[in-house]
Order: C-alpha cells, then sequence, then structure tokens
C-alpha cells in the first residue's frame, strides 16, 4: 500500500477527493431539489390544506368547559 502513495503526491490525491465529495453532495441535493417528491423546501401543500381544514372548525362548536 505504501507504494501506491510513491506514485501519487497525497495532498494532490486528498484535495481532487474532497472536491469530488463536495460535488457529488451538491449534485445530489440539487437533483432531490428538482423532484417534487424529495423537495423538502416547498413543503407538502396539501398536507398543510388538511391540517388547516382539521383546525378551523365554527366558533359555535368549541366549547370549552371550564
Amino acid at each position: 500500500m505504501w507504494r501506491l502513495w510513491l506514485l501519487f503526491d497525497p495532498r494532490r490525491v486528498l484535495v481532487a477527493l474532497s472536491v469530488f465529495l463536495t460535488v457529488l453532495a451538491l449534485l445530489i441535493h440539487f437533483i432531490c431539489l428538482g423532484s417534487e417528491w424529495h423537495n423538502w423546501l416547498a413543503g407538502k401543500p396539501y398536507m398543510t390544506s388538511a391540517v388547516e381544514q382539521s383546525i378551523s372548525a365554527p366558533v359555535d362548536t368549541l366549547r370549552f368547559i371550564g
């Protein structure tokens, strides 16, 4: 294994590896953000409307026993 590092400069290999992994991570995140199913920033509007409908009820049906 040590002979492999005689062929390649460890600093260049580590820099190239870190750049590659950073680009790969950004690419995966942007692909996920581009899809409707995996986009965590846009939210899910169909779920929020269902929650709003279940929370909002007529005032006369909301009676609190105190």
